[in-house]
């Protein structure tokens, strides 16, 4: 079996058992030897005997027979099985294994007669003390043919059966730290799926007034833990219902726990709903009654049956007898309202743990036993068969009154709730009242507490519509932002570079704010979204329904997957004891404090009636921001740290360890001879090398990588690992700052099918022997990524472009897809490559963006302005919108015009003159607002009068199609002057779009071609820039 055990947990619980056996007291003073035996039953959910593996091994272990001597322990099992408890049974270098009598494997035989074993087994027994009686569970009764054999060859032996069943539960009652964390999770997570699914459900039935039966109601809870959302992040897997939901109301009431949901229809009174959520097998309990306009004196029964509650968990104290303290509670009950005494439930509640309900621990008048700190109680206390004096029809005059919580038994002190879910009046109380009385509210806080979602549904769209902004008007707002800061950052860079002054920044500390003003109030936030607030660099989590900022320095990394219909986000946290590098020590100044490890989300990745977009997106924009704030942070932090200069490149440090992470049969580019040869990469202590066949080595050091991409094969003929460096390297007798290695992926199908289908191919076989390849090579590539992030202890990230966000464009000399990274914008699958790296980028201009062009150009402008910008020509204009979007969110100043610039001129303008430059308004010059000035426009157009100097026959061309792309260096200066110059040229964008609307909605015309055709002509619709170029 694949499964680890717990080895320490195994020896420190099997010398528990035996430490108490051994003191002998109650049943155990009267066994000789214990046997466990578990057989196979699907319909049996809680036994002493499955309860009991759980607790040593961490899981069942059915068809097993255990055996426990007083010097020795056997274990009957299959042979897998007897593989997985070999981890316990070999016992040589545990130190903890000291104490603990040896364990005897036996293989059990299938399909043959187990004498043998079972002789051995007796052997055993009746050596142990004096071999007359042994401990069983009585009630743990097992079918099948292998059971049977068992009991009767105990039966023949004539053993006296002593049941051991409440010693052991009491044995197994208290719990370690590890178990208790994870029955404070489930109870984390019952009071999650009831205050956020079921509470909200009945909320909204009572809201609309629907019909829903209680069995319907219970159906739905068990189906929410399905969801991600409801569990705090917790893997569905690990979770399930200890028992079904029990939801009672219309007069109906028996609060016990065996009852199952009846089909009645909900009546709007007081619904009792008891719940357990089981996590990794360990139980929790949670029980509340809500109440529709209650009477007074349904009220004031309520809060007695709290103040009752509250007595209750006074006396549960480590050292107090059971029956005391339920005697003490019916004292109170007796002094402060008799009449209720007969009301009250026969027992209080029960220990609980990976049994649900523990029988021998039941809080009753009768129980001798004493609580011990660590035990984990389901207190469930309520009030039966109550008449609603006020109730007129049937239903409404009976009612029943249950509460209930998961409580930990402490030393000296009252039992701590582990299910903090409000109970007061006011939480459970859902009191409806007409329109007028709302409008008289004042009391916010209690009212949205009170009402619901109906009633206050109204106020919140109405203040949404007030304040809130569309998105393109937020991203105008930030890009307003970014122009004020952007000025200011450029006259301030290159005053020191002039001056080269060194001027280090304060280092910000890693809290995220100081005080509450500080925090956003973002539309995500209030709807318990994830956002990212980059001024702070805090990512602000809805946790428990709580929006809970984490500072990005606290993140270790972070993952996304899509499984089904739902998209997962994992969080992973910096904790102690988790391998921190350098900063070792100096990150938790107080490491007794409870850290958060990891953080899941789930969202659907299918797009409900009614909703503006798809709910997994707003993790897909988490993770990429995240991602990107993370990377911005960890290079600034590497930065500050180093003192130095530029680092001379090192020798590669070679480990000779074969286990270091290698890909074999790849190809590098470029090539280091004429002819492409394959090779090997290797992950050695400080860089890679990659050995050609013909024993070529280029090696690459971790330092001097400033992107690493892995561009996986989806939608791509090849899969890339891509290293653009920091210092260009030399092999192949030239310089290269951009080194890839690739394999082709159809090739190498294509060869694999050579050898079967060479003649006679399937299509189907060739196209799934393709999807297989794919798999393998995108698998064996995330290993060795994997590998090296690990064994870099991730100072080196690969990056992966987001295909999603990709698009088209020119940047040499022909069109390929260009896709953001984290931190970079790429293309690796065409050669040359493209990499641009968004920390570099002072600002980014669109040229040639006019409704009736099909493409517009992308100028990066760098912030080291001595550095030539780059263009990106033929970029789709239907990619304009998403392409802003990206930038917004990269913080990254954007703007656009009508007119290709010359952009030498203007650079050489700014680096000779960055004081006259800036007076003049620096950057602003680019705004549309500003493009209608008359001297700026005049020395735009002289420039281009200057450079940009094309032939009549690309002039004839542009005319005859406007759609046509422009070329990527020469404009018309012509059509330059005439922009200045013609009447409508000083209008924007909107103005020149709404004209064309109004155009096209007076002509009806269809077809967009023939539209475009006839706006040519058309002076209502365009300024008569054609006709002036002609001319």
């Amino acid at each position: 079996m694949a499964a680890n055990l717990d080895k320490e947990a195994y020896y420190r619980r099997i010398k528990r058992l035996y430490g108490n056996w051994k003191k002998g007291e109650d049943e155990f003073g009267k066994v000789d030897a214990i046997v466990v035996s578990v057989g196979v039953d699907e319909e049996i959910v809680y036994a002493k005997s499955t309860a009991i593996q759980t607790w040593l091994f961490g899981y069942e272990v059915t068809d097993t027979i255990m055996v426990f001597c007083e010097n020795k322990i056997l274990f009957l099992a299959s042979k897998k099985k007897v593989d997985f408890l070999k981890q316990v049974a070999i016992t040589k270098g545990n130190e903890n294994a000291n104490g603990v009598p040896p364990i005897t494997l036996l293989t059990r035989e299938k399909n043959e007669s187990n004498k043998p074993n079972f002789d051995k087994m007796i052997e055993a027994i009746r050596g142990s003390r004096e071999g007359k009686t042994v401990g069983v569970f009585s009630k743990d009764k097992f079918p099948g043919e292998y059971m049977k054999s068992w009991n009767d060859t105990l039966a023949a032996e004539g053993l006296e059966k002593v049941d051991i069943s409440a010693v052991v539960a009491y044995t197994m009652a208290v719990k370690e730290d590890g178990e208790l964390g994870l029955m404070k999770k489930a109870a984390a997570i019952t009071s999650e799926v009831y205050s956020k699914f079921f509470k909200e459900r009945v909320m909204e039935i009572v809201d609309a007034d629907e019909k829903v039966r209680h069995s319907k109601l219970a159906e739905s809870v068990e189906k929410a833990i399905e969801e991600k959302k409801y569990l705090g992040g917790v893997d569905p897997s690990t979770v399930e219902m200890c028992y079904p939901p029990i939801i009672q109301s219309g007069g109906n009431y028996s609060l016990k726990f065996s009852v199952v949901s009846d089909k009645n229809h909900m009546h709007f009174g007081a619904i009792t709903c008891a719940m357990g959520i089981r996590y990794k097998s360990y139980c929790s309990n949670l029980v509340r009654t809500l109440m529709v306009d209650p009477p007074q004196e349904m009220q004031d029964n309520y809060n007695f049956l709290l103040q009752v509650e509250e007595e209750l968990l006074k006396e549960l104290k480590h050292g107090v007898k059971i029956c005391d303290a339920y005697n003490t509670v019916l004292e109170y009950v007796k002094k402060e309202k008799m009449d209720l005494v007969a009301k009250l439930t026969k027992n209080l509640g029960f220990a609980m743990g990976i049994e649900f309900r523990e029988g021998s621990l039941v809080l009753n008048a009768k129980n001798q036993y004493k609580l011990k700190k660590g035990m984990v109680m389901s207190v469930s206390l309520g009030f039966a068969d109550l008449v609603n004096k006020e109730g007129k029809k049937e239903e409404q005059k009976k009612y029943a009154l249950f509460v209930g919580d998961t409580v930990q038994i402490n030393e000296g002190e009252a039992a701590t709730v582990l299910t903090p879910v409000k109970k007061k009046i006011k939480n459970v109380g859902i009191f409806l009242k007409n329109d007028d009385e709302e409008d008289e509210e004042e009391d916010g806080d209690d009212a949205e507490e009170l009402l619901g979602k109906g009633a206050r549904s109204a106020a919140l769209l109405a203040d949404r519509t007030r304040n809130e902004m569309t998105a393109e008007e937020k991203r105008r707002a930030h890009q307003k932002e970014l122009a004020n800061s952007l000025n200011e950052e450029a006259k301030r860079r290159l005053t020191e570079q002039k001056g080269e002054q060194q001027i280090q920044k304060a280092r910000k500390s890693n809290v995220s704010y100081k005080n509450v003003s500080q925090m956003p109030r973002e539309k995500d936030i209030r709807e318990m979204k994830i956002f990212i607030d980059k001024k702070y660099e805090t990512v602000v989590m809805p946790i428990f329904g709580i929006a809970t900022p984490f500072h990005i320095a606290t993140i270790k990394n972070i993952s996304m997957s899509v499984e089904g219909d739902y998209t997962y986000l994992r969080i992973n946290f910096y904790v102690p004891g988790s391998s921190l590098g350098r900063q070792e020590g100096n990150i938790f100044p107080n490491p007794d404090a409870t850290f958060v490890k990891e953080i899941t989300y789930r969202a659907s990745n299918l797009k409900a009636p009614g909703d503006t977009s798809v709910p997994s997106t707003n993790l897909q924009n988490a993770f990429r921001i995240i991602k990107e704030v993370q990377k911005r942070y960890k290079t600034r932090e590497a930065e500050e740290k180093e003192k130095e200069g530029i680092v001379k490149q090192d020798s590669l440090v070679v480990n000779l360890n074969r286990s270091n992470p290698k890909l074999k049969d790849l190809y590098i580019r470029p090539n280091i001879a004429q002819k492409r040869m394959q090779g090997s990469l290797e992950a050695h202590t400080n860089g890679f090398r990659f050995t050609s066949v013909r024993g070529d080595k280029v090696d690459i050091l971790y330092n001097n990588i400033k992107h690493a991409i892995f561009q996986p094969c989806d939608g791509e003929m090849i899969i890339v690992l891509h290293f653009h460096l920091k210092n260009a390297i030399m092999f192949g007798k030239r310089r290269h700052t951009d080194v890839q290695f690739y394999t082709e992926v159809g090739e190498i199908t294509t060869d694999l099918g050579k050898h079967q289908h060479m003649h006679d191919r399937d299509d189907l076989y060739a196209e799934q022997m393709e999807r297989e390849m794919r798999h393998k090579l995108k698998s064996a590539f995330k290993n060795f990524i994997e590998k090296v992030e690990t064994l870099t202890r991730e100072e080196l990230e690969f990056e992966v472009p987001f295909r999603d966000l990709g698009f088209q464009g020119a940047p040499y000399r022909s069109t390929c897809l260009l896709q953001p990274t984290s931190s970079s914008l790429v293309n690796v699958t065409e050669w040359p490559p493209f990499v641009v790296t968004l920390d570099e980028v002072e600002l980014v201009h669109f040229e040639r963006v006019q409704f009736h062009l099909k493409n517009f150009d992308v100028v990066i402008v760098y912030k080291d302005y001595n550095k030539k910008v780059t263009m990106i020509n033929a970029v789709p204009v239907n990619s304009l919108d998403p392409i802003k979007e990206w930038l917004n969110s990269c913080d990254i100043k954007y703007t656009e015009g009508v007119q290709s610039l010359n952009w030498t001129k203007i650079m050489k303008t700014i680096v000779d003159d960055p004081e006259g430059f800036f007076e003049q308004g620096g950057w602003s010059f680019l705004d549309p607002e500003s493009e209608g000035s008359g001297a700026e426009e005049d020395s735009e157009s002289e420039m281009e009068d200057e450079t940009f100097n094309p032939s009549a026959d690309e002039t004839e061309v542009e005319e005859e199609d406007s759609d046509e792309d422009y070329s990527s260096e020469t404009e018309d200066s012509n059509y330059s002057a005439s922009l200045g110059s013609e009447e409508e040229s000083g209008k924007d964008w909107d103005e020149l779009e709404e004209e064309a609307r109004k155009a096209d909605k007076e002509s009806h015309y269809e077809d967009e071609d023939t539209s475009n055709k006839k706006r040519k002509n058309r002076s209502s619709t365009l300024p008569p820039l054609k006709k002036k170029r002609r001319s």
